[in-house]
C-alpha cells in the first residue's frame, strides 16, 4: 500500500484546518447542532482544500519523477470534488425544503430548491464518473491501474453502468441523511472502508488515500464537536463510500443488492428518524456514541 497519498492528505488537512475553521467562526458561518451548540460549518471546505493540495503535490511528484514506485492514481476526483461543490452551494443557499418529499413539494409550488439542484447535479456527475475503461480486458480492480475509470462487468456494460450510477447517487445522498450526530458519517465511511478492504485487499486504498487522510483529520474535528461537516463534507464522504463500493463489487447482482440496501435505508430516512432508530438499538447506540465528548461547551469557538 502506498503511504504517501494518505500521509500528504492528512498533513494538508491538519495544516489548513485550524485557520479555515476559525475563519468560518469569524465570518459567522455557524449552525446549531442537535443539542443547540453553535458550531463552525461546513468543515467540508477543509476536505476540499486538503484534497486539492494533495492532488497538486502528487502530480508534481509524478511529473518530476520523484517517486520510484510508479504513478499515483486517484479514483474520480471530479466526482468527489464536484459533489462537494454542490453540497457547498446547498450549505450556502438551502431553503426550508428537506428530503425528496420536501423537494417534490417545492417543485409543485414552482420552485427549484438548492437540494434538488444538488440531486440533479449528483446524477450528472455520477453518470460521468462511471466510465468504461479504454481497454476491454480491463475491469474492476484492474481499472485502478489506468486511472479514474470504473466498470463492474466488462462483458455486459448497461446494467452495471446504471446500477453503479444509482449506487453513487444513493450513497452520496445517504451520508447527508445520516450526518445528524458528531462523527456518525465518518464512522459509516469507516465501515465501508473496512468491508471493501477485506473484500478486495489493501491495494484498493492506494487510489483512495488522497481522500482518507484528510477525512481522518476532519473526522476528529467533527466527532469532538469542533465543527460540522455540512452538506459539503457529508456529500464528499458519501461520494468516497459510493466509489469504494462500485469499485469493489464484482458482479451485477452485487451492485443490485447494494443499491437495494441503500435505497431501503434512504426510504426509511424519508419517513422515519434514523437517529431514533440508532438510539433504541443498543449496539448501534454504543457505536454511535464512541469518541464523543461528555461535557461539551456550547459555543462555536470551543
Amino acid at each position: 500500500m502506498q503511504v504517501l497519498p494518505i500521509a500528504l492528505s492528512a498533513v494538508a488537512a491538519a495544516a489548513v484546518a485550524p485557520g479555515l475553521r476559525q475563519g468560518l467562526v469569524d465570518g459567522g458561518h455557524t449552525v446549531k447542532n442537535y443539542r443547540g451548540a453553535e458550531l463552525a460549518c461546513p468543515l467540508g471546505i477543509i476536505l476540499v482544500a486538503a484534497i486539492a493540495l494533495t492532488l497538486g503535490a502528487l502530480q508534481a511528484i509524478d511529473s518530476f519523477g520523484w517517486h520510484g514506485d510508479g504513478l499515483f492514481f486517484v479514483v474520480s476526483p471530479v466526482f468527489v470534488l464536484g459533489v462537494a461543490a454542490l453540497g457547498l452551494f446547498d450549505d450556502a443557499y438551502s431553503g426550508p425544503s428537506r428530503g425528496w418529499r420536501g423537494h417534490g413539494a417545492a417543485v409543485r409550488r414552482g420552485e427549484f430548491p438548492s437540494g434538488l439542484l444538488k440531486a440533479v447535479g449528483t446524477v450528472g456527475l455520477a453518470a460521468y464518473a462511471i466510465q468504461l475503461p479504454p481497454y476491454p480486458e480491463t475491469g474492476n480492480l484492474a481499472a485502478l491501474d489506468i486511472g479514474p475509470y470504473i466498470v463492474a462487468d466488462p462483458d455486459s456494460h448497461t446494467a452495471p453502468y446504471l446500477l453503479s450510477v444509482v449506487v453513487l447517487v444513493l450513497s452520496t445522498n445517504l451520508f447527508n441523511i445520516i450526518d445528524l450526530r458528531p462523527g456518525r458519517a465518518a464512522k459509516g465511511l469507516l465501515f465501508v472502508v473496512i468491508g471493501c478492504t477485506i473484500a478486495v485487499g489493501t491495494e484498493l486504498l492506494d487510489a483512495f488515500g488522497v481522500y482518507l487522510g484528510a477525512i481522518a483529520v476532519v473526522a476528529v474535528y467533527d466527532l469532538r464537536e469542533r465543527g460540522m461537516l455540512g452538506d459539503t463534507g457529508a456529500n464528499l464522504l458519501g461520494a468516497v463510500a459510493g466509489l469504494m463500493l462500485v469499485t469493489s463489487i464484482t458482479s451485477t447482482l452485487g451492485l443490485a443488492l447494494c443499491a437495494a440496501v441503500l435505497l431501503a435505508i434512504t426510504a426509511y430516512g424519508e419517513f422515519r428518524s434514523i437517529s431514533a432508530f440508532v438510539e433504541r438499538t443498543p449496539g448501534l447506540r454504543h457505536l454511535d456514541s464512541v469518541g464523543r465528548i461528555h461535557n461539551p461547551r456550547k459555543d462555536a469557538s470551543a
